[in-house]
């Protein structure tokens, strides 16, 4: 691992010490801090924290927490990102989109934080090339296991003419690209692979998602902790994967080459794994979240659920209220609602906070990991 990346996961977990720190994350802005160590690198940036108008603010403590999904219009969505009440959107784009009415769609979007309260809004899409790719014009120009044909370099440059392109629309998020690693016969997630080797999806993923970043594009290491023994699609249904901890050990290798690479973002899966945890989702544990993820892969980065309103969730009884309050409560930063305005979501969480069932330090650590993530992307 190189000594930028080593600097990058240190500074990434220092963020959530410095937001729980007492008095740090609320009295501070956006780049500011106390004397935290008189060894601390004196030529490193101190961490940001969670602004002072989020942290004192609840509903857009938990506003900013939620990306939500963006129709073809986003006149509704100006106001609450203006007030802060949205940490961003997630595109659909309908079949015909002309990219230049999205990318001012998007920068419509932009202005409005720019204009009111809020902070610069997370843009995300799904461009994965192959099966899943909002944006047919766009790179990538090949699907997953069609790069794998060529390599690591390919695998590069296709992640960087992607970033590139959806940077030129606005676009700063991609969730992309898929880690998983098929490992049985009818495993869902087959078609969207790049190989059903770990280590060579381990190398093309991160490859692919360097290649976003180069451009100025988060990349996502998606579906954490694998959807690779899954036969059941978790958009649509309840999926359990009954699999040994060793047998799931090798889904593993890709999100840690990922992590040891600097991806900005790791996307929590909606199956259940009860090896890991018998009682929960995956994007509702705290087990899988914190204990391995976080713990025990070093991930200081920003968590970002799958969707919320998914099936597999759905169907075990948790509405959209209910599925991201268990999902803020298990340490995911950001809550993807994607078929929804996210206000049910929004609603359940200011209660949550308000009852004390969600802790609201926790929370600001939280604000703090995405505050940086804004920070380093709006510089890109």
């Amino acid at each position: 691992m190189s000594a930028a990346v080593r600097r990058r996961r240190l500074v990434l977990a220092a963020v959530a010490l410095v937001a729980v720190a007492a008095g740090v994350a609320v009295g501070s802005g956006a780049g500011g801090g106390s004397d935290e160590s008189d060894e601390a690198d004196s030529a490193a940036p101190a961490p940001p924290s969670c602004p002072r108008e989020i942290a004192s603010h609840p509903r857009r403590l938990v506003g900013q927490m939620l990306i939500v999904r963006m129709e073809q219009s986003a006149a509704g969505l100006r106001q609450r990102i203006a007030d802060g009440e949205i940490g961003g959107v997630i595109l659909f784009p309908p079949d015909g989109s002309d990219a230049e009415a999205l990318a001012d769609e998007v920068g419509s979007l932009r202005a409005a934080a720019a204009r009111g309260d809020g902070q610069p809004p997370f843009v995300a899409i799904d461009q994965e090339g192959g099966d899943v790719k909002r944006l047919p014009g766009l790179p990538p120009d090949r699907s997953p296991a069609a790069i794998a044909l060529d390599g690591e370099r390919l695998a590069r440059s296709q992640g960087g003419a992607t970033g590139r392109a959806l940077r030129a629309l606005g676009i700063d998020v991609d969730l992309a690209p898929v880690l998983d690693v098929p490992g049985v016969d009818g495993a869902f997630i087959g078609s969207r692979a790049f190989s059903d080797d770990p280590a060579e999806v381990a190398t093309l993923g991160t490859a692919f998602g360097l290649g976003l970043q180069d451009k100025g594009v988060a990349a996502t290491a998606k579906h954490f902790p694998g959807l690779g023994l899954a036969t059941e699609n978790t958009d649509l249904a309840p999926s359990s994967i009954d699999a040994s901890r060793a047998d799931l050990e090798a889904g593993l290798e890709p999100f840690s080459a990922a992590i040891d690479a600097g991806f900005e973002l790791v996307m929590v899966a909606n199956a259940t794994y009860p090896a890991l945890d018998p009682d929960q989702p995956a994007s509702q544990s705290r087990r899988i979240i914190h204990g391995l993820l976080r713990a025990r892969l070093g991930y200081g980065g920003v968590v970002i659920t799958d969707d919320l309103g998914a099936g597999a969730l759905a169907g075990a009884g948790l509405d959209e209220g209910a599925a991201a309050v268990g999902a803020a409560r298990a340490g995911a930063d950001l809550l993807l609602v994607a078929l929804t305005d996210g206000v049910a979501a929004q609603d359940a969480l200011l209660r949550a906070v308000r009852s004390g069932e969600l802790d609201r330090q926790a929370l600001i650590a939280s604000c703090a990991r995405t505050t940086a993530l804004r920070n380093r992307l709006a510089g890109g």
